[in-house]
């Protein structure tokens, strides 16, 4: 009989014990819970950055920078190029049609947009066409470039004042200007009426 009130007090106890664990074990600080789910983020570095974006295994554009900062871990990711950033467009066949240089390059991962600024130039190698403005973005999706900052296009025979800024294609085949001004070269006579 001892025996088996032993036994029955030692089972209690340690159901009582497991309650006890079961009960602190449950209870948990709501900053520790948020910390769980929050998301980290990161900033990562890089040197000598030399990258090739492709579509559909066609190579579009080489990005060469000599130094790259990483924001991951939230719905703002981004890279940034703080020390010039220079990059090269291919037509179909594999050619630069045209290159861009900027002085800094901060790009958007989820828009798949770039905002370029300080010395932006783009220069179409087939025609000689370049654009110059402060600030431009590029948008990796439409291939288009586009400012509402001052930008001026220098071309063999004429150059364009774009006062409220442009809308260009990636290769500056077509320009479409807000507020332009300058000497345009034109063979239709019937602009001239």
């Amino acid at each position: 009989m001892q025996a088996l009130r032993t036994a029955y007090l030692f089972r209690a106890a340690a159901l009582l014990m497991s309650c006890c664990f079961v009960l602190t074990a449950c209870e948990n600080d709501q900053q520790e819970v948020d910390n769980l789910f929050k998301k980290e983020i990161r900033l990562e570095e890089a040197k000598q950055i030399e990258s090739y974006l492709s579509e559909k295994g066609v190579v579009k554009a080489k990005l060469v920078s000599p130094f790259m900062l990483r924001r991951t871990g939230d719905d703002s990711a981004y890279m940034e190029f703080p020390k010039t950033l220079h990059v090269d467009f291919y037509d179909t066949t594999s050619r630069i049609e045209s290159i861009l240089d900027a002085r800094y390059a901060k790009y958007f991962e989820r828009e798949r947009k770039i905002l370029l600024r300080d010395s932006v130039v783009v220069i179409n190698t087939v025609n000689g066409d370049t654009l110059r403005t402060s600030e431009l973005w590029w948008d990796q999706n439409k291939e288009e470039f586009y400012t509402t900052a001052p930008a001026r296009i220098l071309q063999r025979t004429q150059t364009m004042f774009a006062a409220g800024g442009l809308k260009a294609a990636q290769n500056l085949s077509w320009k479409q200007f807000n507020q332009a001004s300058g000497t345009f070269v034109t063979t239709d006579s019937t602009l001239m009426q």
